[in-house]
């Protein structure tokens, strides 16, 4: 297991990162410590978990992922683990927090709230990577960062980082944080895969430049990168599955994630892999995680036995006529989720 630094902070996380957003939902307490405990042993010390978890986000469970994540820590050495949570953006966008009756934002006061609440549930003293669930462009980076930087001199979090922001948000926040003198996002995690490179346009050479590390999430696209909606197929229990009957905003992310360019790229993938003899969840994983401006892949499962073709892309580097072949796929099916 290879690892690398969270941006230009003294942390060294394992490149794949155990996510716990089905902890609590689609896999009950028993069966995340499985999970938990399967990848601890494979050489994981990177978990990371949200106030909002698990998904798709409700007021009956806000907050029971990092229950059950708190409970397993509690089995481990906490300073062989490193922690990374969320504050929920805010409520008047795109999503709509579970958590202080929907009335959330990026300000002292909820970030304040947020972090007591995560501490509490997890029972421990700190985490060591603490993030924005999804920017508050309306509240400033000035608040923010100076709210986060007292915690990491209070002793709560050691560092900070940002997910699901833009390229404007990332530089911004960097430059407000020099000007400031405050703490800084070390990291970004956004969505990531074979199917969707977009970070690659801007993001990823600002992190580049700015020395902040991405943590990219749903490297398996949402699942669809395993192959099980191939052919229209829509399996009892899988996520987009579920969201589809919910219909509305989450409908619309699985109609997103789930379509016809999609699913003949996913197809056109699957043949690569099947050419280099491993899985498609393998090489998924192993391309997500091949990139210099990646510090650690967010993986996550419902179930332990979705972990061999996991763990089985921690030692592997693709070759270059693999990482060709996936770039003519990519070139000739731009952009499969829009």
């Amino acid at each position: 297991m290879g690892n690398k630094r969270l941006g230009r902070s003294a942390i060294a996380v394992s490149d794949i990162c155990m996510g716990t957003m089905t902890f609590g939902g689609q896999a009950d307490e028993a069966m995340a410590h499985r999970i938990l405990d399967k990848s601890f042993e494979a050489g994981i010390n990177f978990y990371d978990t949200a106030e909002n978890y698990p998904v798709p986000p409700s007021p009956e469970w806000a907050g029971r992922t990092e229950e059950i994540f708190g409970r397993w820590l509690k089995t481990k050495n906490r300073d062989a683990v490193i922690v990374a949570t969320k504050v929920c953006g805010p409520s008047h966008g795109w999503i709509k927090g579970s958590m202080r009756a929907g009335m959330t934002a990026l300000d002292r006061h909820n970030i304040t709230r947020a972090i007591e609440g995560s501490l509490t549930r997890m029972d421990v003293d700190y985490v060591d990577l603490y993030q924005t669930h999804w920017p508050d462009h309306g509240t400033g980076y000035e608040e923010t960062l100076r709210t986060l930087d007292d915690l990491v001199q209070a002793g709560k979090v050691r560092v900070i980082g940002c997910s699901n922001e833009t390229s404007w948000g990332l530089t911004k926040s960097v430059a407000v944080a020099e000007r400031e003198g405050t703490v800084r996002y070390e990291t970004i995690q956004n969505n990531f895969s074979l199917n969707n490179r977009r970070f690659e346009d801007e993001l990823a050479q600002a992190c580049r430049q700015e020395g902040v590390s991405l943590i990219p999430y749903s490297p398996l696209a949402g699942g669809v990168l395993s192959g099980k909606y191939k052919d229209g197929a829509r399996p009892e229990g899988a996520r987009f599955s579920n969201y589809l009957n919910l219909g509305g905003r989450q409908a619309a992310m699985a109609k997103r994630f789930v379509n016809d360019r999609s699913l003949e790229a996913t197809d056109r993938f699957a043949a690569i892999a099947a050419e280099a003899g491993i899985s498609l969840v393998t090489l998924a994983t192993a391309w997500s995680k091949q990139h210099d401006f990646v510090a650690s892949t967010i993986v996550g499962a419902t179930h332990e036995d979705q972990l061999p073709d996991i763990l089985a892309a921690m030692d592997l580097t693709l070759s270059d006529e693999v990482m060709k072949a996936i770039d003519k796929v990519s070139k000739e099916i731009l952009y499969p989720m829009g």
